[in-house]
């Protein structure tokens, strides 16, 4: 079966032929923020969305924390949220991300584990355990199978980021960090970024094929406002939802920020891409209990296509 990284370059690279220009939306329809979810549909904890392989979007806090909402929509772009699925009692979901066959995982902060929901029935089950974890925040799925988990620490400000492979077996790779965050894999699946909201800082590793990191370096810092959670295209742009800004800033792999997309609401929580194309991008907001949305130039890199 395809991976999700497969279908999203494929995508990717389709839209950089000389028909790039027709298969895009009007310039004037690019990076404008409209509703999909309305206020309050879902929890201040709204996180973590994800595209499924059945174009549905998902995210936690339907309703209530320690939920997770599937949205729908309808022929004009418009979303319907429903209740898919309620956690286990003393789980509380954050980034959620998909593998190639359909299976949900779920980065469970209050359990300290990532949690695998089975598409079939619903049912939800451990998949890897971090033991030492403050609380596990955002997941990033590498096209290798393997898990990057962010594990930031509030309290003191400090975080770690953890490798889990694809057997659910989960290991330390680095400690002493600031407040680890999003965490995102480029498209080709040989670089990590984590950001640390506090510091406002998003670093860049290389990653071997081992899931290994090395070569960390700083890719881009902020004066102001918090990072959250971010997602790549097939072009390698960083997409990062800067909560208290109101904004999702798009940064190139070299560091350069490319455009800032302004928001209705002022937290943003988190971002995927999806839609028919690929190339819509999907914001849940605190402030809000929303869920925003605005087209872009290229499609993701994973997409739930």
């Amino acid at each position: 079966m395809k991976t999700l990284l497969a279908l999203g370059l494929a995508a990717g690279l389709a839209g950089c032929t000389h028909t790039e220009d027709a298969a895009r939306t009007t310039p004037e329809s690019l990076y404008v923020a409209r509703d999909v979810v309305g206020d309050g549909v879902f929890s201040t904890g709204i996180e973590g969305p994800a595209f499924g392989p059945d174009g549905a979007l998902y995210a936690v806090g339907f309703g209530r924390d320690g939920t997770i909402g599937r949205v729908s929509f309808d022929a004009d772009g418009a979303g319907n949220a429903v209740l898919y699925v309620t956690l286990p009692e003393g789980s509380t979901g954050n980034g959620i991300r998909f593998d190639a066959d359909g299976f949900m995982y779920v980065a469970d902060y209050t359990g300290h584990r990532i949690l695998r929901i089975d598409p079939r029935d619903r049912s939800v089950g451990v998949f890897a355990t971090l033991p030492g974890a403050h609380q596990p925040n955002d997941i990033a799925f590498a096209p290798n199978g393997m898990f990057y988990a962010s594990d930031p620490d509030w309290r003191s400000g400090t975080g770690q980021l953890w490798r889990i492979l694809p057997y659910g077996k989960a290991s330390l790779l680095e400690t002493g960090m600031g407040t680890t965050n999003g965490v995102e894999v480029g498209p080709k699946g040989d670089v990590l970024y984590v950001n640390e909201s506090v510091q406002r800082r998003v670093w860049a590793y290389d990653l071997d094929s081992s899931g290994g990191i090395s070569g960390k370096r700083l890719l881009v810092a902020f004066p102001d406002h918090g990072l959250d959670g971010m997602r790549t295209d097939a072009m390698g742009n960083l997409y990062i939802a800067r909560y208290g800004a109101g904004t999702v800033v798009v940064v190139s792999p070299r560091g350069e920020v490319l455009r800032e997309v302004k928001l209705k609401g002022q937290k943003p929580t988190n971002v995927a891409f999806g839609g028919p194309d690929g190339r819509t991008v999907f914001v849940t907001l605190q402030d809000r209990g929303a869920i925003e949305a605005f087209r872009a130039d290229y499609p993701g890199r994973e997409t739930g296509l």
